[in-house]
């Protein structure tokens, strides 16, 4: 069985041989977006990744580790992130090509409402239908106990 990151590193080696220019549409279909967010002197965090996301009403949500650093910066009140939507795989590999996406700057906070989480994961599921299986019980757990939470990214 693949982790997450063994499969999204797949993915971006069988896209890589043709990055083509993301269109609008094709950007708001995305399964990635970069996310990072920005200290409190304005500039990017070295932390940074590629990351399964929904989007909702106008809000960006990522379910992660409740110890994870974007969960933490959020904590310590570095709330705005910038986020880079688009898939050119593994952040680290790109050589920057994430910079180049289709970017919004964003407030980010928690969404602790389990009917909310309930809904939101049932989404996910749609989204991510074929890794869902594995997935999907992962966040409902790692919600319901604590492991993980549920980040909101807010467009500024």
């Amino acid at each position: 069985m693949f982790s997450r990151r063994q499969f999204l590193h797949s993915a971006a080696v069988l896209t890589s041989a043709a990055v083509l220019p993301i269109s609008a549409h094709a950007a708001d279909q995305s399964p990635l977006i970069y996310l990072s967010p920005i200290k409190s002197d304005g500039t990017l965090s070295k932390c940074q990744a590629e990351i399964w996301y929904l989007e909702d009403g106008g809000t960006h949500y990522v379910v992660t580790a409740a110890d994870a650093w974007r969960a933490e910066a959020v904590r310590k009140g570095l709330t705005t992130a910038r986020i880079w939507t688009g898939d050119v795989g593994v952040w680290t590999r790109s050589k920057g090509a994430y910079l180049d996406l289709p970017q919004l700057d964003a407030t980010a906070g928690f969404e602790t409402d389990e009917a909310e989480h309930a809904r939101l994961l049932a989404l996910f599921g749609e989204k991510y239908s074929r890794e869902w299986g594995t997935w999907g019980p992962r966040f409902k757990k790692g919600l319901a106990d604590g492991s993980r939470v549920m980040l909101t990214y807010v467009s500024n």
